[in-house]
């Protein structure tokens, strides 16, 4: 039986299926009880570890291989979530309350590690490890819609200079620990570390758009591009002997305005938070000892007590300093505060890289009872943060709406801000464009687009794919353009009936959504509409169906359709309204726009939580209100504000007195297709009535 055991432990491809298994299945049971994901990674480390069940050999080199890839890969994605768009907006404030809380923690830190008699070098690798932060808290105030507030964008633009000094803490502690220090290896240390920085911030940028440019849609080589500047970067890094994480985090800060929010972005987080960065986490649990663990909470309490209670401390008092000196309210500095605690990338990378750091004695930098704390300061902030920033942040006024592209956030009039979907820039009529592929519903389509073209005095373009290669006298492709004159023959036949001016287009091309795009761009389109398709193959599994792809090129707004009567008939509308933000509003005009030619109304649904203050709610009301008075569009609005937890099941619930629910799609994907937020997936699992997924431009 031990001999088994051992051949389970030794086996690569053994300890790679207990991974995948463990990655698989721990971490939505730990969600369930409202515990990070990451912490049944860790639970699973320990158990399959050497302390456990024994299945899993951290020395081993595949188990040492994945999780330094998991390393890297957690650094790299730290910086390219960092919002450079938010950052460059707010950079002073950033980079102030930065410092703020960056050397609050840190002086907190060193002056714990000193207490306990550590060595100075030791006590500032602490106090580094307390310095930095990770946004967990992030999709609760965007959930909440108080992310454009100035102090919450203050703090996303913090992390950036907290993370990259506390790195260069980190290189310069595990540089004076290896033996290696003196004034001039210190010059030559920072010097070599600036050129470095240099050529990966402004040279894999440079090379990014250059590549990116010149492949155009070529998503696959894109990605792998993305993933070699990963690479190179930690690689470079060690060459000049700094730790490969300093490289990966400054690979994804290169690399961030390269991707932006396209596609390649969400298959680099796919791969990373799917399979890499939960390798490194399962082996941090690992390399837990159990028993040491155990000691130190029991016996050096008083440590982990400094530590945790230094860190919550230090970042609060951070976070009211910069409230004083920038006149924040004391809900946004609290917030603040909250937002700043978690800690998890950029730490538990550091604390990993400290702790296996030996000098020529043999002696860690940091020992397994700081390690240990540092495993406890994550598992407490890591849940307390989230927490008090869903109490703290849901009290935040909520941001008055904003055009885009200004750094002043003023109220505006539907008017002035709201984006035409006609072109400011363009004097051709209002143009809707409808891919024709399937007979059965193409006549609700074009009586849809026809409704809204005439509503604006325009056209409707139906448009139909004929997919070719290479060769132009393929039979393949004769038989394609064939189908396409039968499909544009009924297409322009029905649109007679509805008396609007129609184009039927032809296009040959290698790829329907592509081609979709590209015509909808030829004509200046200002709409695209589409039918709804439940591909659910394994093609679309991996690689998303047309339109998606359509969702993600589209120069224009998308409007995907499932009509269950005919749109003449559709005259009472839902739109569930989640916070007032740019995108929503367009939502919110295609419906006006629609219910404005069909003579119908408009019900606006806002659904919050239990613990959302009377005040938030009038003011919501109140803004929404001014909103749909100042609209260009005469229609029948009432608006519905219900307190539940559960969104889907309110607006299931709610659809069963209305015709139509106009639902926002926001523009990422994963590699299974159109992602959109978890409410709408939902809803749209158990809808039974019609229903359009709207989707602006990506730009």
């Amino acid at each position: 039986m031990e001999n088994f055991v051992s051949l389970l432990r030794h086996n690569p491809l053994v300890s790679f299926t207990i991974l995948l298994l463990v990655i698989l299945t721990l971490p939505p049971i730990f969600e369930r009880l409202r515990l990070p994901g990451l912490v049944g990674l860790l639970f699973a480390g320990v158990v399959l570890g050497q302390d456990g069940l024994n299945l899993l050999d951290h020395d081993s080199e595949s188990i040492k291989l994945l999780a330094d890839i998991g390393k890297i890969y957690l650094m790299f994605v730290a910086g390219l979530e960092i919002d450079m768009v938010e950052f460059r907006k707010n950079k002073d404030r950033s980079l102030g309350f930065g410092l703020l809380t960056f050397a609050v923690p840190m002086i907190a830190g060193a002056m714990v590690g000193k207490y306990f008699g550590f060595s100075w070098n030791t006590a500032i690798l602490i106090g580094s490890l307390l310095a930095s932060h990770t946004l967990l808290g992030y999709p609760i105030v965007q959930r909440l819609g108080v992310v454009r507030n100035e102090a919450v964008m203050v703090t996303i633009g913090a992390t950036i200079f907290t993370d990259i000094s506390a790195l260069l803490v980190l290189a310069i502690c595990v540089s004076i620990h290896g033996g290696d220090f003196s004034a001039s290896s210190l010059v030559i240390q920072l010097v070599s570390l600036g050129i470095y920085s240099l050529i990966v911030l402004f040279g894999f940028d440079w090379l990014g758009k250059e590549y990116f440019r010149r492949t155009g849609d070529e998503e696959s080589n894109q990605f792998l591009f993305v993933l070699l500047a990963l690479f190179m970067a930690a690689v470079g890094a060690q060459a000049i002997n700094v730790d490969k994480i300093v490289g990966a985090f400054l690979a994804g800060l290169a690399v961030n305005d390269v991707v932006g929010e396209g596609p390649v972005k969400e298959k680099v987080e796919f791969v990373g938070g799917t399979l890499f960065i939960p390798f490194f986490f399962v082996g941090m649990g690992l390399l837990l000892d159990i028993p040491a663990f155990i000691n130190t909470i029991q016996f050096q309490f008083p440590l982990v007590l400094g530590i945790v209670g230094g860190l919550i401390a230090s970042k609060f008092i951070a976070a009211f300093m910069a409230q004083v000196i920038y006149r924040y309210s004391w809900q946004e500095g609290l917030t603040m505060g909250s937002l700043s605690l978690p800690q998890v990338a950029a730490t538990l990378a550091a604390a990993l890289v400290a702790y296996e750091a030996k000098n020529a004695l043999g002696e860690r930098l940091i020992n397994d009872a700081v390690f240990n704390s540092i495993i406890v300061l994550m598992l407490v902030t890591s849940i307390l943060g989230p927490v008090l920033t869903a109490q703290f942040a849901r009290n935040l006024p909520l941001p008055k709406v904003q055009k885009e592209g200004e750094s002043e956030i003023p109220a505006v009039t539907l008017e002035e801000w709201l984006p035409q979907l006609q072109s400011e820039t363009s004097t051709s009529p209002f143009t809707v464009v409808i891919p024709i592929y399937n007979p059965y519903t193409q006549r609700d389509l074009i009586a849809m687009g026809a409704l809204l073209a005439k509503r604006e005095s325009g056209i409707i373009i139906p448009v139909s794919i004929a997919i070719a290669h290479v060769h132009m006298d393929d039979s393949q492709l004769n038989s394609n353009l064939k189908k396409s004159h039968t499909l544009l023959d009924r297409a322009l036949s029905i649109s007679q009936e509805f008396e609007v001016k129609t184009k039927p287009v032809i296009r040959i091309d290698d790829d329907v959504a592509r081609g979709i795009s590209r015509t909808a761009r030829e004509k200046d389109a200002n709409l695209i509409i589409m039918g709804w398709s439940e591909n659910t193959g394994l093609r679309a599994r991996l690689f998303g169906n047309v339109i998606d792809s359509v969702f993600w090129s589209s120069h224009c707004p998308v409007a995907v359709m499932r009509l269950l009567d005919h749109p003449v008939n559709l005259h009472r509308i839902l739109v569930p309204i989640k916070n007032l933000t740019p995108s929503t509003l367009e939502t919110l005009r295609f419906a006006q726009l629609f219910v404005d030619a069909n003579q119908g109304t408009i019900t606006l649904l806002h659904i919050c939580d239990r613990q959302t203050s009377p005040q938030q709610i009038t003011d919501f009301k109140e803004e929404l209100s001014q909103i749909i008075a100042e609209s260009p569009f005469s229609v029948k609005t009432k608006i519905k504000i219900v307190t539940h937890e559960d969104a889907p099941k309110v607006i299931i619930r709610a659809a069963q007195n209305f015709d139509l629910v106009v639902l926002r799609s926001f523009r990422r994907r994963t590699a299974g297709g159109l992602a959109v937020s978890d409410v709408t997936t939902e809803v749209l699992k158990k809808l039974t009535c019609s229903l359009v997924l709207f989707g602006e431009p990506h730009s």
